[in-house]
């Protein structure tokens, strides 16, 4: 049974940064393909950035491309957002995710296992 875990989720103001972070447990983490998705209230969870096995592969969403870097360490099961310039409208619960295969446009359902998510908020 994979396991994810979010953590770095917080409170922060417009303009400013923030990591969360991802550590997986329970499968070969070098195996699986990481996404970072968001969900804010009222709206659909949209996928905001992932990466491939190695990390020779990168997805971005166009709302947070230039500003989000998504980077995973095979050897510590772990997965990173680095968010900058943030906005009010990146406020959402953002959720880590793993899947088995690479898509160029990954949606919820290319991902098997889910983290419980971590709020970013980000104040104006």
């Amino acid at each position: 049974q994979v396991q994810l875990v979010e953590s770095g989720g917080g409170l922060v103001q417009a303009g400013g940064s923030l990591r969360i972070s991802c550590a997986v447990s329970g499968g070969t983490f070098s195996s699986y393909v990481m996404g970072w998705f968001r969900q804010a209230p009222g709206k659909e969870r949209e996928c905001v950035t992932a990466i491939s096995w190695r990390g020779r592969n990168t997805y971005y969403a166009d709302s947070v491309k230039g500003r989000f870097t998504i980077s995973r360490d095979n050897a510590k099961n772990t997965v990173y957002l680095q968010m900058n310039s943030l906005k009010p409208d990146d406020t959402a619960v953002y959720y880590c995710s793993a899947g088995l295969s690479w898509n160029i446009r990954p949606v919820p359902a290319h991902f098997a296992s889910w983290g419980q998510g971590t709020q970013v908020t980000v104040s104006s």
